[in-house]
């Protein structure tokens, strides 16, 4: 497997084995992204997806997704982040 100078930590290490998705965002990924900082992301994305309930059929949820995974990745700006100080504390 090669390795690839991450964008986002800086490091040199494994790349992805795929791209991600098809399209410019996902070449750029492939290209850029270490596999330690993609499953990071994965980690974030399932965060997002259950604290917002987001329903990936709709397109706004998706167009946030891609905006966060943007954000993430390359830091061009601040990604949404998920409260989880409150963690185990809800009571319904």
């Amino acid at each position: 497997m090669p390795n690839v100078q991450c964008t986002r930590c800086g490091q040199e290490r494994a790349a992805l084995p795929f791209k991600p998705f098809n399209n410019e965002i996902g070449e750029r990924i492939f290209a850029e992204i270490c596999q330690t900082c993609w499953s990071e992301w994965l980690a974030q994305q399932t965060m997002l997806i259950n604290h917002y309930g987001l329903n990936l059929q709709d397109k706004d949820a998706r167009k946030f997704l891609m905006e966060n995974t943007e954000k993430f990745l390359f830091n061009t700006g601040e990604a949404e982040q998920v409260d989880t100080s409150k963690q185990g504390t809800i009571q319904w």
